[in-house]
């Protein structure tokens, strides 16, 4: 027997422009007879209650080939194979299958194209289904489809009441039921704890996932929140669900209202029991130390009134809460005075920070004053930064007497500006006239400034003549100290 590899390919490649796979082809002798195939849809999916459709056609290339009858057989995924519909050309349809009859009809009543409609669908219905032909001569011919039921999850959450404590319990607890396929479940959550998963199969194919949420709770978590997420095939979108933690513990109990301002004659002096607790307080007692509670005083609930401040109120009174996780108490005491204290309301908060701010910036406006004030006094009022030409030295007394006869040549210094003040830096002291102190000082210990040249007509006679003591006026000498000098002469 040969093989007609052409028509094989070309049949192949006809059958991947269809949505229809054939999943069964028979090769026939080369006789000129054509193949035949039977279409069918590889793979469906469908809910509950849902109808679906499964599509067959039988595909004839030379047109040779007789149908008999062709039938519907159904495999359950744990099963036996049984026929659920069968139709013949001559008898008819049929629906041997009991649980099928009523929801399973033929399409188009034709054996060219025996497609059926499944309506009601159940989970149990999942499967393979096999559309198979009676044929002659070339005997059974089939395709199958598998059809995969889904099935979306009942969702819930819920929160779980404990007891605070030092042991982990679970506190919350989140459900994916009757599932296909199986959900996935998540947490989230403001307190610190760890959650545990497990799955349950159904008879029908379904999963049931339930999570716990487990913690150590202690009163802080009570009214925290965690949220469950869940996750599944079916969903268009994550389902979550938030809820608050209930945890209950023994009341925790303060007093508030006293201002230690309770003078005799006070008409409004009260004071409040607090208590945290969940649930409620049952009860709520107030008591004094020093026996029954004074005439003065009214309780209702948790406040504690007084009609009229006197010395019966100068006590210790107590507060005791409970509730069905236990009883706490409190006590608080109370000093009756003469007079009343004159309170001054103090600064409001946002007064006393502006206040801060506003020193801190004074502050900082004086140390920024004071640095620019050192900062120009050292680069405007320091010391000059060059030397100036030191002075001119005038001649000692006796090199004047040795010159020649001659006026002078007086040499002058320039006076320093205004508020300039001169520097020796080498550390020597300045030129001074010791013969002449009044000179020197006026002058700043410069060389004297000469501007009478006539003073200084008869030097040459002082030396060819005797001088007269009474008109003598020796020269001023500007010797600096460190020098040896000659004091002028002296006659007697």
């Amino acid at each position: 027997m040969s093989v007609c590899l052409p028509e094989v390919i070309h049949l192949l490649s006809d059958s991947s422009s269809h949505m229809l796979v054939n999943t069964h082809t028979h090769i026939l002798p080369k006789t000129g007879i054509a193949a035949q195939k039977v279409r069918v849809e590889e793979e469906l999916e469908a809910y509950p209650t849902e109808s679906v459709e499964l599509r067959c056609q039988f595909i004839d290339g030379g047109g040779r080939t007789k149908l008999t009858q062709v039938s519907w057989i159904w495999e359950p995924t744990d099963g036996q194979r049984d026929n659920i519909a069968v139709y013949h050309p001559m008898y008819g349809q049929s629906f041997p299958n009991t649980d099928f009859k009523d929801r399973v009809v033929f399409l188009h009543n034709s054996l060219e194209n025996p497609s059926i409609r499944i309506s009601n669908l159940r989970m149990s219905d999942a499967g393979r289904y096999t559309c198979e032909y009676a044929t002659y001569p070339s005997g059974n011919e089939q395709g199958t489809t598998t059809l995969t039921m889904l099935a979306k999850p009942k969702n819930s959450a819920k929160v779980v009441t404990v007891q605070a404590g030092t042991k982990s319990v679970v506190v919350a607890q989140c459900e994916a039921a009757d599932g296909k396929p199986a959900a996935t479940i998540k947490w989230l959550a403001s307190v610190g704890g760890n959650h545990s998963t497990s799955s349950t199969n159904g008879p029908d194919g379904t999963v049931t996932v339930r999570s716990e949420y487990r913690l150590v709770p202690t009163p802080t978590d009570n009214g925290r929140e965690v949220t469950c997420i869940v996750n599944q095939r079916t969903q268009e979108r994550p389902w979550d669900h938030a809820m608050k933690l209930s945890v209950e513990y023994p009341p925790s109990v303060s007093i508030e209202g006293y201002d230690n301002n309770w003078y005799v004659g006070r008409s409004d002096a009260t004071l409040l029991c607090l208590a945290n607790a969940n649930p409620e307080p049952t009860t709520i007692t107030w008591t004094a130390v020093s026996g029954p509670l004074p005439d003065t005083v009214v309780v209702d609930g948790n406040k504690l009134m007084v009609k009229k401040v006197d010395d019966a109120v100068n006590t210790t009174f107590i507060c005791e809460v409970k509730n069905k996780h236990g009883s706490s108490k409190t006590q608080i005491s109370t000093l009756v005075i003469e007079e009343r204290r004159e309170t001054t309301p103090g600064p409001s908060s946002g007064a006393v920070i502006g206040g801060i701010l506003g020193v801190l910036a004074f502050i900082g406006i004086i140390i920024g004053t004071i640095f620019f004030i050192r900062k120009r006094q050292e680069d405007g009022e320091g010391p000059p930064k060059h030397k100036p030409p030191p002075p001119v030295k005038a001649s000692s007394s006796t090199e004047m007497l040795n010159k020649s006869s001659g006026p002078p040549t007086a040499t002058e210094t320039a006076p320093l500006s205004p508020g300039e003040v001169y520097y020796e830096p080498t550390g020597r002291e300045p030129v001074t006239n010791l013969d002449d102190e009044t000179t020197g000082a006026l002058n700043g210990g410069a060389p004297p400034v000469l501007d009478d040249s006539a003073k200084y007509d008869n030097v040459n006679e002082l030396t060819d003549h005797n001088l007269d003591p009474s008109n003598h006026e020796p020269p001023a000498a500007n010797i600096s100290r460190g020098e040896s000098f000659v004091s002028p002469a002296m006659f007697v």
